[in-house]
């Protein structure tokens, strides 16, 4: 096997301390690193492996900053009495820039002030090898433990930190996460990767042990996602495997392969901008939650039922201390943004004596005048 090109710090730093200077020096706006199936092809001969951390504040929005200066001095944009959110992408095959990262630093900097940190891998996720995409999360959650481990000498406790990861990157939060034995505020997994984490042991993936609240949304579990239930709480729309509005057919192209596996993003996008409560259902299953055999969440030792995205540790404080830990919860959305979907709930009693077939029609009509309507066969 290759062995990667690596900027790990393991006792000597030189390697990393002569990378933070050459980021201080080129740009004061550093950049996401941006490569292309060239790169992606190239890696199979020459393998390397690169991590850059930007940094975004309210004041630096416009213009990434690295977390670390010269000489591995914090930067002084960092708001250190702040929350931090780290924001680690997944597997990039063709190399490009994900859609949703520029939107995600904006959206979290307009609604609290913060620290937001992306963690660019993209030189390392960037790889025809799939398995060797994988094997460097390890890489890369050992560079984010020694960072952590310098941020934590100036005062800065990893329990302000919300580490966000989409697919690969969920497990690399997962990997972080035990390096400080569950220190860690809070870790949201975007549709965590499945290929080469379903069935594993606790230690290969990420877990609800990984920090004090782990909350995951399942978007694709039957395709790039992983299936098994990891967090604290794991949201499940529409039953987390198709998706309303994704593409039905392989002629559509990456579409119809991504589609889905991204629709965690976006729900999680939509929950930040507050244009509807997506309100899950605890239930035991899917099936179970469609067929209306759990209506609230008071049997599972819910006050009030858990929004899914942003806003899920407002349910916190009830759901860590189930025992055992777990917890399934269930809704449906509509195919486009912001997804809102709202659920109602109807009894219909049938006197005994009436023994003739017939149908049921049920229209609900919404304040922009929309009708939905319903059948129902007896």
């Amino acid at each position: 096997m290759v062995n990667d090109t690596l900027l790990v710090e393991f006792g000597i730093d030189s390697t990393l301390r002569e990378h933070n200077l050459e980021l201080y020096a080129k740009s004061h706006c550093l950049q996401f690193t941006r490569l292309n199936l060239n790169k992606a092809f190239l890696d199979i001969f020459k393998p390397k492996i690169k991590i850059v951390l930007l940094l975004y504040t309210r004041e630096t929005i416009s213009c990434a900053q690295p977390l670390f200066t010269r000489d591995f001095m914090l930067n002084n944009e960092f708001k250190r009495t702040k929350k931090t959110v780290w924001i680690i992408h997944g597997y990039r095959p063709l190399g490009t820039y994900p859609v949703w990262l520029q939107k995600l630093v904006q959206v979290l900097l307009s609604l609290e002030d913060m620290n937001v940190v992306i963690v660019d891998w993209n030189q390392g996720a960037t790889t025809l090898l799939y398995p060797r995409a994988m094997q460097r999360c390890w890489t890369v959650a050992e560079i984010l433990k020694q960072y952590i481990k310098r941020m934590r000498k100036y005062g800065i406790s990893p329990q302000s930190f919300h580490f966000i990861g989409m697919s690969l990157g969920a497990h690399i939060a997962g990997y972080v996460g035990s390096h400080f034995k569950g220190l860690i505020g809070r870790i949201t997994g975007l549709d965590p990767a499945g290929p080469g984490f379903n069935h594993v042991p606790i230690k290969m993936r990420l877990d609800y042990t990984d920090a004090q609240f782990v909350d995951v949304i399942h978007s694709d579990a039957d395709g790039l996602g992983i299936t098994d239930s990891i967090g604290h709480i794991d949201f499940y729309p529409n039953g987390g495997k198709k998706q309303p509005g994704c593409p039905k057919s392989i002629f559509s192209g990456l579409s119809y392969i991504k589609c889905a596996h991204q629709r965690a993003v976006f729900l999680f996008l939509s929950s930040l901008s507050m244009k509807c409560n997506l309100t899950a259902i605890t239930c035991n299953s899917y099936e179970e939650y469609r067929n209306g055999k759990c209506i609230d969440c008071e049997a599972f030792g819910l006050h009030f039922c858990p929004t899914m995205g942003y806003y899920a540790d407002l349910s916190k404080n009830y759901i860590i201390k189930r025992k055992p830990p777990g917890l399934n919860a269930f809704f449906d959305t509509s195919p486009k943004e912001p997804f809102c979907f709202y659920h109602y709930v109807l009894n219909i009693g049938i006197m005994d004596k009436i023994k003739k077939k017939g149908n049921i029609e049920i229209k609900l009509k919404d304040k922009h005048g929309i009708i939905e309507t319903s059948k129902l066969k007896q």
